[in-house]
């Protein structure tokens, strides 16, 4: 069965995505995403916490929520995975269409890395 995406998350502007610290404490941050095939395409910084507790845990939960992080619907387990390079340009190109302010220059940066994520049915 082909992944699906929680009819919840999809359509919403902004998900929370929940990563895990060593520690195992919970740390909760709003994103722009765009979706495609089942599976959910964000960017974020090589050097962000995000990033590195991704690349540590890859299990993370996802929600719907506001620009200021408030979940707003429930949260669902998810599996996320750093793209290589030659994936990249296409979650640059869903992520474009979806929010026009991708298309400005400025927030590009030799640090953007792009993360997939398959929400757990």
């Amino acid at each position: 069965m082909p992944p699906t995406i929680p009819r919840e998350i999809s359509g919403q502007k902004y998900i929370c995505v929940v990563t895990f610290r060593k520690t195992g404490a919970a740390v909760s941050t709003p994103v722009w995403f765009a979706e495609e095939n089942g599976k959910l395409y964000l960017m974020t910084r090589s050097d962000s916490g995000k990033y590195k507790r991704i690349r540590n845990n890859p299990q993370v939960r996802v929600a719907p929520c506001t620009m200021r992080g408030k979940m707003v619907g429930p949260e669902f387990a998810a599996t996320a995975r750093i793209l290589p390079p030659e994936d990249w340009a296409h979650a640059r190109s869903l992520l474009a269409r979806k929010y026009w302010l991708m298309r400005i220059p400025f927030l590009w940066s030799k640090k953007n890395v792009f993360v997939e994520i398959e929400v757990a049915t």
